[in-house]
């Protein structure tokens, strides 16, 4: 079995763990590279039928190109989407312009998901997140409790050895499962390219520059790049020393944020 092969297998061990343990699972999709994986990856698992919501939450600042994709895809691949968003903190004038980024993503982001999770009684979620994406991100679990807060207790994560995953939550708490925990950024866009998964034409560099991590639109700049295809962006991948989210700007206001949003919930 090739590296990639053995990638997905693990993958979809564990989303199908997930699904198993918790009928009211959902996974959330934000139409990036590696949530698209994901979807893809969870397509695969149950045969291309999908057999619970796809969850988006939605800022209202996100590229128009996303919305884009979400729509035409969710319609393709008939998926039971749900869209989140914290309308009263819209209303109220929330948005990436107003105090810290961590007020806006809180407010727009972690809220919001509080919310859907309390609205549709989700037990559990799948994400697509990686271990090499960010120092934070690196201390997570492929089975991570939150509290009845939907907290994370970073300082208190379950043991996971030789495969053996604490796969059930506490009473009264809800999971959130990671199954590609264990790829990298390049792993990611080798198997796009084997699989021919669709991915926003954001990802791919114009006039020099290129996105390398996805958000709001507001919040998102692009890098110097000229790999326009995915080989090229491969290519980048073995070579480039410019980190993967060094244009996402709750990543530069402080050494923290990251560590706070995810402790209060956040992605």
């Amino acid at each position: 079995m090739d590296n990639l092969s053995r990638l997905e297998s693990r993958s979809i061990y564990i989303i199908r763990e997930a699904y198993r343990h918790y009928p009211k699972l959902a996974m959330l999709w934000s139409i990036g590279k590696d949530s698209t994986t994901l979807l893809w990856m969870v397509r695969k698992a149950f045969f291309g039928k999908i057999p619970f919501p796809v969850l988006h939450i939605d800022t209202s600042y996100k590229f128009k190109a996303i919305y884009e994709f979400r729509d035409e895809y969710a319609k393709k691949w008939g998926l039971d989407l749900r869209i989140a968003r914290n309308e009263k903190a819209l209303a109220d004038g929330m948005g990436p312009k107003v105090g810290e980024k961590l007020a806006c993503c809180n407010a727009l982001k972690t809220d919001a998901l509080r919310m859907a999770i309390a609205q549709y009684k989700f037990e559990a979620l799948l994400l697509g997140i990686r271990r090499d994406e960010h120092g934070i991100r690196a201390k997570e679990r492929y089975f991570s409790p939150r509290d009845e807060q939907f907290q994370w207790n970073y300082q208190n994560q379950p043991t996971e050895l030789w495969d053996q995953f604490k796969s059930e939550a506490e009473d009264r708490s809800h999971l959130r499962v990671h199954p590609l925990l264990h790829w990298r950024e390049v792993d990611i866009w080798e198997y796009v390219r084997r699989e021919n998964i669709p991915i926003t034409h954001l990802y791919f560099a114009k006039n020099g520059m290129r996105l390398r991590s996805i958000g709001c639109e507001t919040c998102c700049s692009p890098v110097p790049s000229t790999a326009s295809t995915l080989d090229e962006m491969i290519h980048e991948l073995h070579t480039t020393h410019t980190a993967e989210r060094a244009g996402r700007a709750q990543d530069k206001e402080s050494a923290y944020t990251m560590q706070k949003l995810r402790a209060l919930g956040y992605m």
